[in-house]
């Protein structure tokens, strides 16, 4: 989400919510403070120990470089099977600023992790599909957030402006072929929404394009972590497209902020991404719903412009455990869809060559 950069700097330096690097020491993710902001060695660090102490259920990969080598990577979570698995996708921290997103990335997989052995539903869950679970996506950009208070509020990566422009960066979520450059974009690479040079320009997305590509048959369900807002949304970005199940996509997000709301009491608007927040091309969940992914959406957590990217940590664990029963029940839905009423399901290949005509005649 955007906001007023000045405001929202204010706020950083206000808060005391201070980014000086802290010195770097072992992680034990049985005493991991989940209700802290952690830059990216911790949660590198995090992830190696979760894999460690779950081999059982989860395994890493590295799935891409940064603009600047870092690792991209995903940790992988399910119960092992000999059989094609169906998965889930979920991805947090594509805008660098939005902190509390990688945060709530550690809280499901701390969650699922926790209960799969007792709740019965998750260990079902584990059998079924597999989680691909990336904390940090914009790897680059959320460790030069990192640096002090003046780079709290970076949105984009760090890879170089081209054609002359001496400004950095291009905004991830403007850089995917879902009607790119059309809507909801600026051309000007100083600009927080620059959709780069062209469509999957960046290595941070064309890491998620290849391998979520390579897997898009078997990805039942897109989840992208944002913030700030309070929203739950759906494709499409561009206003002359709607998604053929508009109406199956507001039953099912609307039903999933009746679950966030039954935890602390928050309201979270649903919606299209065009009428509930503002038209915007090049979106991640746009990509993943034209690439033949039944269902994709987008979650901008708390709050509603109070605190907006600097989130005060003591709202982490809140903002977490609600939205974490937000996603469980989009996933639960997606889950008991594909196994218990296939007769129902949609045909994604028939979606995607409707909406690939409809696309056709925009352009």
């Amino acid at each position: 989400m955007e906001t007023p950069v000045v405001a929202v700097l204010m706020l950083v330096l206000l808060s005391g919510q201070s980014v000086t690097a802290r010195v770097l020491t072992e992680v034990e993710p049985r005493n991991y403070d989940y209700t802290k902001y952690h830059p990216l060695p911790e949660i590198t660090a995090w992830m190696k120990q979760i894999e460690t102490e779950n081999p059982e259920v989860v395994s890493s990969t590295v799935y891409g470089k940064s603009y600047e080598n870092r690792d991209i990577a995903f940790l992988k979570i399910g119960l092992k099977s000999t059989e094609n698995k169906k998965a889930i996708w979920m991805d947090c921290g594509i805008h660098a600023r939005e902190w509390i997103s990688p945060a709530f990335c550690q809280h499901f997989v701390k969650e699922i992790l926790r209960t799969y052995k007792t709740d019965t539903k998750v260990g079902e869950m584990l059998k079924n599909l597999d989680f691909y679970i990336t904390p940090v996506l914009n790897v680059d950009g959320y460790t030069y957030t990192w640096t002090d208070n003046t780079t709290r509020l970076w949105r984009k990566n760090r890879s170089p402006g081209t054609g002359g422009c001496n400004c950095t960066g291009t905004d991830l979520n403007r850089n995917y072929e879902a009607v790119w450059g059309t809507i909801g974009v600026s051309t000007n690479c100083c600009s927080i929404i620059y959709h780069g040079p062209e469509a999957t320009s960046e290595a941070e997305t064309k890491a998620v394009v290849d391998f979520v590509q390579s897997k898009s048959k078997d990805i039942l369900c897109f989840l992208t972590i944002h913030s700030f807002g309070q929203m739950i949304l759906f494709p499409y970005g561009h206003p002359n497209i709607k998604a053929p199940n508009y109406d199956e996509l507001t039953e099912v997000v609307n039903a999933a902020a009746k679950a966030v709301k039954a935890v602390h009491g928050m309201d979270y608007v649903v919606g299209s991404l065009t009428e509930a927040l503002y038209p915007a091309g090049g979106t991640s969940m746009d990509w993943a719903r034209l690439v033949g992914i039944p269902y994709s959406f987008t979650f901008e957590l708390r709050d509603k412009g109070v605190h907006g990217f600097v989130l005060p940590e003591d709202q982490i664990q809140p903002t977490c455990e609600e939205a974490y029963e937000g996603a469980r029940s989009i996933i639960t839905y997606v889950h008991d869809k594909a196994f218990y009423n296939a007769a129902a399901s949609v045909t994604a290949t028939l979606w995607t060559t409707v909406l690939a005509s409809t696309l056709l005649a925009l352009l």
